[in-house]
């Protein structure tokens, strides 16, 4: 019998399975897709993070890390599934057919005394919804009190998630005292951040809060760079006057906003409580928009010249990461092929090949050699590599940098 076992071998279960193991655990990670197991119990990974393989292929090695497309019995099951939001609800409402297929799948498995946390960032009420889930899968005969269910959302970085997966401070909010009380003591195998504990409806609003705040002070950044645009003034130049002043600290306007998290985790406290979410839903709104408005500056920019080249530098939803989920970049990019604009030259340092949504509709290539076909260069990600571009060599051409890096 494992110690652990994770469902979801994402960005966020992948290292979580693994640093568990390295740690001394025995660990089942599962994940529904075959390629996925394989890649891992051969030591590999299928994301990019620095140094992840190192540790998956440590913990692999070790024994104590182990892949399978179904859960076996263990102590702990930790559900980090995704929750995305259905696009065509006019609220935006979660999606949380992953979690309940997940959490129902473990009624084969779990048994009286076992502690069930879900990781997956959620809605208010989600984890009461996994323990109905459960109940309803098991049927009559099966005592609540005799399953411990908590809410530990992870608080990582991409780029930075090993590091902050022990050093970050952890919430753990239980269904019950108990419940909380045994996710702190499990998360205290590796986390040497402060573990703080509460209910498990506090729990999942503090993780959508704190992104909700993110979002909406990006929303405010954002905003200005529409506004500069309108006005002729350069809101670069802007932003570093006001942040002058001792108590201002505006963030660093971009492309619109992506990822897993900020572009999701508003909606759903906006799908909760509608009517006292004004401004939340307001700065989604306002983020959202920004895409549109990057596609309106190519597209006038294109339409001075008969036969536009356009090289879009970066595709990942931040800087030097391989993530393309909700990625602004990524969106603008295939509307701007998608809207015959030019012919379309992508850069993109993190992959090897484009998505599927561009694979015969623009090129892949190296960015010097974009930006000296170019007409019009769009600096899409702040990619590091992307910060070392000469520039004499964007001389001649014209530059839409959504991110400020040549700025």
């Amino acid at each position: 019998m494992f110690d652990v076992c994770v469902l979801g071998l994402g960005y966020i279960g992948l290292p979580t399975a693994s640093i568990f193991a390295t740690k001394g655990k025995q660990v089942l990670g599962v994940d529904v897709v075959q390629s996925v197991v394989d890649t891992i119990n051969a030591g590999k990974i299928h994301i990019e993070e620095p140094d992840l393989d190192i540790l998956v292929r440590a913990a692999v090695q070790s024994g104590n890390l182990t892949a399978a497309t179904k859960p076996s019995p263990a102590n702990t099951f930790i559900v980090a599934v995704p929750t995305p939001f259905h696009h065509d609800s006019e609220d935006h409402a979660p999606d949380l057919s992953y979690v309940e297929a997940a959490t129902r799948s473990l009624a084969a498995v779990v048994k009286p005394g076992d502690l069930i946390i879900l990781e997956s960032t959620s809605p208010v009420g989600t984890t009461e919804r996994m323990r109905d889930w459960l109940f309803d899968e098991l049927g009559p005969g099966h005592n609540a009190s005799d399953y411990f269910f908590a809410h530990c959302p992870e608080r990582i970085l991409p780029g930075q998630m090993l590091k902050e997966l022990v050093s970050n401070d952890r919430i753990a909010g239980g269904l019950t005292e108990e419940a909380a009380e045994r996710a702190k003591a499990l998360y205290e195998t590796f986390c040497s951040g402060e573990i703080l504990l509460t209910d498990a409806r506090t729990a999942e609003l503090a993780k959508l809060t704190e992104n909700s705040f993110r979002d909406v002070n990006i929303a405010f950044a954002n905003e200005l760079s529409m506004i500069c645009d309108n006005l002729n003034i350069d809101v670069w130049e802007l932003i570093d006057l006001s942040n002058r002043h001792p108590r201002v600290n505006i963030l660093r306007p971009g492309p619109g906003v992506g990822g897993h998290c900020i572009a999701v985790d508003p909606w759903f406290i906006v799908s909760a409580a509608p009517s006292q979410s004004r401004l939340i839903r307001t700065a989604r709104e306002v983020n959202d928009s920004k895409p549109q408005h990057v596609i309106n500056m190519i597209r006038e920019k294109a339409n001075r010249f008969r036969e536009p080249v356009i090289a879009c530098l970066g595709l990942t939803f931040k800087a030097d990461v391989d993530d393309i989920r909700e990625s602004p970049a990524l969106h603008i990019v295939e509307q701007v092929v998608l809207q015959n604009l030019g012919r379309v030259l992508v850069v993109e340092p993190h992959t090897r090949e484009l998505p599927k949504s561009l694979q015969g509709k623009a090129t892949l290539i190296q960015a010097d050699e974009a930006i000296r076909s170019a007409d019009i260069v769009v600096l899409l990600v702040d990619h590091k590599p992307f910060k070392r571009v000469s520039r004499r060599l964007l001389e001649q051409r014209i530059v839409i940098d959504t991110r400020g890096c040549w700025a």
